[in-house]
């Protein structure tokens, strides 16, 4: 199985920027995807930004399309989320995922999370 720890959330006002990392560690070589998804208060989860290991594939949710990009470091076995102009919807807490299947959007190990707020 795969171990994830995000960071890098924080406070920031609207208009500003925030990148998220998330260290993988654990079985990373058998990784089909991992995505970045985010749970604002009284809402669902929803998937912002998610690729395949080998990069053919890459999703991005139309909330976001042009402000966020999701990169990723392989010898590091770390993925990236870099947020920029930022809104107050965009606050929410953060998390990573991966999975093993050949799906985009449906992840069987998690991170725990790291709280992004943006402020108006």
């Amino acid at each position: 199985q795969v171990q994830l720890v995000e960071s890098g959330g924080g406070l920031v006002q609207a208009g500003g920027s925030l990148t998220l990392s998330c260290a993988a560690s654990g079985r990373t070589f058998s990784i089909y995807a991992m995505g970045w998804f985010r749970q604002a208060p009284g809402k669902e989860r929803e998937v912002v930004a998610a690729n395949t290991w080998s990069l053919h594939s890459t999703y991005y949710a139309d909330s976001v399309k042009g402000r966020f990009t999701i990169s990723r470091d392989n010898a590091k076995n770390t993925v990236y989320l870099q947020m920029n102009s930022l809104k107050p919807e965009d606050t929410a807490v953060y998390y990573c995922a991966a999975n093993y299947a050949g799906d985009l959007f449906t992840y069987d190990y998690w991170g725990q999370g790291t709280q992004v707020t943006v402020s108006s």
